[in-house]
């Protein structure tokens, strides 16, 4: 039996209904207008997902630092190819091939550079039995990819996944381990990204309390703009009436995440934790 997952187009037009995940704020807009420019050297944010609408979480803020002058990647573990609930196409490698192209329209829309596509089955990563090796081979090509990289902040889903699939908590697993085992190019500035809580599609006790997102990054109009390009790609994911809702929505203030090292609270992810 193939895996039902919660679908990202769903709760993310939810998330535009109920603005909890982007806590609207026109102080904290007003703040963001007046932010000061990159560092001279630019920094490396790397986004790492199961699949390629995952980083719809925190688009607007692959925008920003993308913008900023940041170099920013987003790394896709799986093809894709089960996603196929909210398309005519069927699943299999024809879909792989459309969610491939709709990852690579995203990052042009964000400015970011072109997703990482690492080809994994999609609804397999926790298959043991029928792939005992899967596991290792992920793992080492995530650590491939972030030594590659050598970045300076990570962005994944938390160790519930977002929805509490199980390809979304086996990616936060891994780069969380990568992180706390020293993987070169994994720093401890990971952040887990988080949808908003809705009892009647989210299954219980998934959202963290309220207490650990300290972090809450400012985004500017422009990068919801983007963020809207972005959702335009996801054809596959996405009604025509669930993306005339996305593209007309009225979007502002900053993004919450929570740290998988809290120290304190902080609006820059490249600033250190501390």
């Amino acid at each position: 039996m193939r895996l039902q997952r919660h679908p990202i187009a769903t709760l993310l037009v939810l998330a535009m209904e109920t603005t909890v995940l982007l806590h609207l704020s026109v102080e904290a807009q007003s703040n963001t207008d007046q932010a000061s420019s990159p560092a001279h050297s630019p920094k490396t944010l790397v986004s790492v997902w199961a699949h390629a609408d995952d980083d719809a979480t925190v688009a607007p803020v692959l925008a920003r630092y993308a913008r900023e002058g940041a170099r920013v990647y987003t790394i896709i573990a799986t093809d894709g190819s089960q996603g196929c609930k909210h398309t005519a196409i069927p699943c299999g490698s024809e879909l792989a091939n459309a969610r491939s192209e709709e990852a690579r329209c995203g990052s042009d829309a964000l400015g970011v550079h072109p997703p990482i596509l690492l080809g994994f089955p999609d609804g397999k990563l926790g298959d043991y039995v029928g792939d005992p090796s899967l596991m290792l081979r992920l793992t080492q090509r995530l650590a491939e990819e972030l030594q590659e990289l050598h970045a300076d902040a990570v962005i994944t889903w938390g160790p519930d996944g977002g929805t509490g699939h199980p390809d979304h908590r086996i990616v936060s697993d891994i780069v969380t381990q990568l992180v706390r085992a020293g993987a070169p190019g994994a720093p401890e500035q990971l952040f887990y990204a988080y949808l908003p809580p809705r009892a009647e599609v989210l299954p219980p006790l998934l959202l963290p309390q309220k207490k650990y997102f300290t972090v809450q990054v400012p985004v500017m109009s422009s990068d919801y703009d983007a963020f809207r390009r972005f959702m335009a790609c996801q054809k596959t994911q996405f009604s025509a009436d669930e993306l005339k809702r996305i593209a007309t929505a009225p979007l502002s203030g900053p993004v919450r995440l929570v740290p998988a090292f809290p120290k304190g609270a902080a609006t820059d992810l490249f600033d250190p934790l501390h």
